[in-house]
């Protein structure tokens, strides 16, 4: 394997630690690693299942560091808010694909979480700046999006991107849980927990980021073919 000086990596970070003691070599000097902020609102989560997932996510982060510090690497742990990338991410893509087939979008209550979705290009964009930057050696970085947005706007504007009307319908958590069984065809990775968090705030402070290798993502306004 040739040698390199800076390994990025967009996989699993799981992945990545356990790959990560055969990718050294005399050369490499530093390591940008993408994990997720959902180690930090999803760790109570009702479906164990995702608990253990970010519970993983987090021994995959420490040992990343440990490995790295064992042999003087400088590690840049990059953590985004909910990614998109018009037809090909696992986040707002689905999202879109329920509203082609049905019209319209069930939202739990009045739905008034706030997200900052951000997009899969000013990720690589970032993970290039932040290796260039010497500030973000051994440091943890929140990703979010430009702006902060309720989720029922973000669906939203999906509308708007699809050229279409805006047709939401309120639902009780009860009857989204009906809701529920409707869409999961068309939205594998969901789950009833999906839609109850809705109603909850998923926002992260881009500050650090922007201050220490100039984080400048985009305003969320996706465009569908």
């Amino acid at each position: 394997m040739p040698e390199f000086t800076t390994l990025y990596c967009t996989a699993d970070a799981v992945l990545l630690a356990q790959a990560l003691p055969q990718l050294l070599n005399p050369s490499l000097r530093r390591v940008v690693a993408f994990s997720s902020t959902s180690v930090l609102t999803k760790l109570d989560s009702q479906i164990a299942r995702e608990r253990q997932r970010m519970q993983d996510l987090i021994g995959a982060e420490d040992q990343i560091a440990a490995n790295c510090a064992e042999h003087g690497i400088g590690w840049t742990i990059l953590r985004p808010t909910l990614i998109y990338a018009e037809g090909r991410d696992s986040n707002i893509t689905p999202l879109s694909r329920l509203i082609r087939r049905f019209g319209f979008m069930p939202l739990v209550g009045g739905a008034g979480g706030l997200r900052q979705p951000v997009h899969a290009e000013d990720l690589a964009l970032g993970a290039i700046a932040a290796a260039d930057s010497p500030a973000t050696i051994n440091k943890t970085y929140a990703l979010p999006g430009l702006e902060t947005i309720t989720y029922r706007e973000m669906i939203g504007r999906i509308f708007d991107g699809l050229g279409r009307p805006r047709r939401t319908v309120s639902l009780p958590p009860a009857l989204w849980q009906l809701m529920f069984l409707l869409a999961k065809p068309l939205f594998p990775s969901a789950n009833v927990a999906w839609g109850l968090r809705m109603t909850k705030d998923m926002t992260f402070d881009a500050g650090p980021a922007i201050a220490d290798f100039g984080w400048s993502p985009r305003a969320f306004h996706p465009v569908f073919a």
